[in-house]
C-alpha cells in the first residue's frame, strides 16, 4: 500500500475595509469583478474560468502554470461548490484543487462580512486538507494573504 499523508490546518486572515458589506460582497459574486482581483496580475494562463454565484453553485477555474515555477507547465483545476451564501454577511466554499488531475488539497473557506461601522471587517477562515505533493498551509496562507491584498485594492484601498 502507498504511504499517504493529509496535513490539516486551520488559519484566518482579518482585513479591515472601509467599504460597504454590500460592495464587498459584490467583488465576490459579480465575475468581472472577481476576475479582475482574482486574476489580476497573475503569470499564470488562466485557460479557463466560469462563476455560478448561489448556493449550490459552482465555480470552476483552470490555468496553465507559468515557466520557471516548480509546477511549471502543469494544468491547475481548482473546482468549487458554494455551500452558503448570506448577501453582504457571509460566504462559504468547499474547494478541491489538483495538477494535471491529480488532487492535491481539500478546503473549506468561509468568508465573513462584519458590519464596523460604514465599513467592514472582513473574516476568512481556511479549513485544509494538504495531500501529498501539496503547497501545504504556509504557503495556501501566502496565497489567501496576496488575493485579499488585491481584494483590498480592488476595493480602491490600501493593502
Amino acid at each position: 500500500m502507498e504511504d499517504s499523508t493529509v496535513i490539516h490546518n486551520t488559519f484566518q486572515i482579518e482585513r479591515k475595509l472601509k467599504a460597504s458589506p454590500e460592495r464587498v460582497f459584490a467583488a465576490f459574486a459579480d465575475e468581472a469583478i472577481k476576475r479582475r482581483w482574482f486574476f489580476g496580475g497573475s503569470p499564470h494562463a488562466v485557460e479557463h474560468y466560469e462563476l455560478d454565484f448561489k448556493v449550490g453553485g459552482r465555480e470552476r477555474t483552470q490555468k496553465k502554470m507559468e515557466p520557471g515555477t516548480p509546477v511549471s507547465g502543469k494544468t491547475l483545476v481548482n473546482e468549487t461548490v458554494y455551500e452558503d451564501i448570506v448577501p453582504a454577511r457571509r460566504i462559504v466554499t468547499a474547494y478541491r484543487m489538483s495538477f494535471d488531475g491529480k488532487p492535491f488539497s481539500a478546503s473549506l473557506a468561509t468568508i465573513e462580512l462584519v458590519p464596523a461601522g460604514s465599513g467592514t471587517d472582513l473574516v476568512f477562515t481556511h479549513q485544509g486538507a494538504y495531500f501529498e505533493g501539496a503547497d501545504g498551509p504556509e504557503m495556501r496562507k501566502g496565497g489567501w494573504e496576496s488575493l485579499l491584498d488585491k481584494l483590498v485594492k480592488e476595493l480602491g484601498e490600501s493593502a
